[in-house]
């Protein structure tokens, strides 16, 4: 009598995958190990998390650029911990398969390790969000290493990072000549600190290609050419309701344009007195 074995399980694609549970952390690694490449989007709300969460996107990011597309402030700068806490329950809640990442927002981690434990603790703890993302190298290595120690799955953010805009001096590409070799070690160093993955922003391509093939973790490009691991935009950005974006945004759809002649077209008609018609009427 002869036994046979099942043949392993094919893994799933992390941009489209189905199944009943959430992407991981060892989602994300496997895909790196298979050379898969994965987009990532920004979500605030549960609306448009589902809809993401729906066309097969793996990772959705509840980023503090919140403070210009939803507050309506200039920079990341002044929103908080209590801003952004709504929307990161509102999109785990929109949301059924991504893993949801959230922002630890500016002055919530980089003061030392408790008041960064106690931010991330409130993010997984009061939105179910899956993992955090802070922005830094090797001067917060402290804050994750005690993060990933308790737990929680962090992923890095180098390059321009919008909450040292000013240090900066403005939204200028990041790590030319030797803030390259600077970059490559932050990004080597949040690799041994236990980062699962690490956004690179708006750095030469030829640096993020570098960074990537050096790291054994996922790196996501956003302003750093077509060599990372993935890929992430703010969906404002992405779906063209942004009116001036960055040099790196492809805009996929003119929703602005869309939206405005819908307002326009519904207030025409109220003006009017054709809506409401009787179909939209009680009797």
């Amino acid at each position: 009598m002869s036994s046979s074995v099942a043949p392993p399980a094919q893994p799933t694609a992390l941009y489209g995958g189905t199944g009943g549970r959430r992407v991981t952390v060892r989602d994300i690694a496997a895909a790196k190990e298979r050379h898969e490449k994965w987009p990532m989007l920004t979500a605030y709300d549960a609306l448009t998390a589902r809809i993401f969460d729906e066309a097969g996107i793996p990772v959705l990011l509840v980023g503090d650029s919140a403070a210009m597309v939803v507050y309506g402030y200039d920079s990341t700068i002044p929103v908080t911990v209590d801003d952004l806490i709504p929307l990161a329950a509102a999109v785990v809640r929109g949301s059924k398969r991504a893993m949801v990442v959230a922002d630890l927002p500016f002055g919530s981690y980089q003061t030392g390790v408790p008041e960064a434990l106690a931010a991330a603790t409130r993010f997984l703890k009061e939105t179910g969000a899956h993992a955090i993302k802070v922005e830094g190298g090797r001067r917060i290595l402290p804050q994750v290493e005690a993060m990933v120690s308790a737990g929680i799955p962090v992923m890095g953010h180098l390059g321009l990072t919008p909450q040292s805009v000013n240090v900066f001096g403005g939204y200028r590409v990041q790590g030319r000549g030797q803030a390259g070799e600077e970059l490559m070690a932050d990004a080597k160093a949040l690799e041994a600190s236990g980062a699962f993955s690490v956004v690179l922003e708006c750095v030469p391509e030829e640096l993020a290609a570098r960074v990537t093939s050096s790291l054994s973790i996922p790196t996501i490009g956003i302003g750093g050419g077509n060599q990372t691991d993935a890929q992430v935009l703010v969906w404002q950005d992405m779906a063209g309701l942004t009116p001036h974006t960055a040099k790196f945004v492809k805009k996929f759809a003119d929703i602005g344009t869309v939206l405005g002649d819908a307002a326009r077209s519904y207030a025409e008609e109220v003006v009017s007195g054709v809506y409401p018609a009787p179909e939209h009427t009680y009797h």
